[in-house]
């Protein structure tokens, strides 16, 4: 990560919060001393957090100082995709950065659609064949962000 950071191999990094949070912090000052925005992330690839921790992870990145606290989760049912969403919506309220958020899988597609309506400020859409079940192509995902588009 150093060497990315130091010889701008790249415009931003991607941190996973939950590691030595020591380590977290001294990375993200290194990035910030470099003009790298930093990203961070949290993953959980068997549920959907509470609606309360998902807040908090979010809260927790930016306050580890994240320019983008990014969450994505495994959803199993639709409640769980509207779990996500409602604390996407009150996160984007609470904090100042923009976020990232999605529910993984096909459930998870309409998070990865409608994200910006609940203040989510980025998806991600597969060039080519998708890499991953609910990951839209490109083309689907600009054709449906452009439907949603707020004026």
């Amino acid at each position: 990560m150093a060497t990315v950071v130091t010889n701008r191999l790249g415009d931003a990094v991607d941190i996973e919060l939950f590691h030595d949070e020591e380590r977290v912090k001294d990375l993200v000052k290194q990035a910030h001393n470099y003009n790298v925005v930093v990203i961070m992330s949290n993953h959980d690839f068997e549920k959907v957090p509470a609606k309360d921790v998902i807040e908090f992870r979010l809260k927790k990145m930016a306050d580890l100082g994240a320019d983008v606290p990014k969450l994505a989760c495994m959803p199993h049912s639709a409640d769980d995709v509207m779990t996500l969403l409602s604390a996407t919506n009150d996160a984007h309220k609470a904090l100042a950065n923009p976020i990232i958020t999605m529910a993984m899988a096909d459930l998870g597609k309409v998070s990865r659609i409608a994200g910006q309506v609940f203040g989510s400020c980025l998806s991600f859409g597969a060039v080519g064949k998708t890499s991953a079940p609910g990951k839209l192509s490109i083309e689907d995902l600009r054709n449906a962000e452009n439907y949603l588009e707020l004026h």
